[in-house]
């Protein structure tokens, strides 16, 4: 992590398709800037990119009246994500498993899967 670059930046964007693009962006950015290798921007923009989906997607369940709001945080020693939504919240434990055999196929359901994946802490929060 690179201490030059170090601050915050925080974004309230409406909940749409677009939003998620801008986040995947500025996260990307904020990861090489934090001088972080192609391979970790890489899952750095994926696990922010999910994270948005989610919150418009079950979150805000698409409700453009709804925002989704990032925040981005280089403190010299880590890059701190947050995504939140104006959802009910959910349970992650009460999701299915991705790896499971029944769940292989589907379409959708890997998110929180791909985000734990690739980066060290990953927590969920209802206010």
């Amino acid at each position: 992590m690179s201490e030059a670059k170090a601050g915050r930046l925080s974004l309230t964007l409406k909940s749409a398709v677009e939003s998620v693009d801008e986040i995947e962006a500025v996260a990307e950015k904020l990861a090489s800037e934090a001088g972080l290798d192609e391979d970790e921007c890489f899952h750095v923009a994926v696990a922010a990119r999910e994270g948005a989906v989610n919150a418009v997607l079950h979150g805000n369940e698409f409700d453009l009246t709804k925002q989704i709001f990032a925040s981005f945080e280089n403190n010299g020693a880590a890059l701190v994500i947050i995504i939140s939504d104006q959802g009910k919240g959910l349970d992650p434990d009460t999701l299915p498993d991705p790896l499971a055999p029944e769940n292989l196929l589907r379409g959708s359901g890997r998110g929180i899967f791909l985000m734990r994946s690739f980066m060290d802490e990953v927590h969920f929060r209802q206010l």
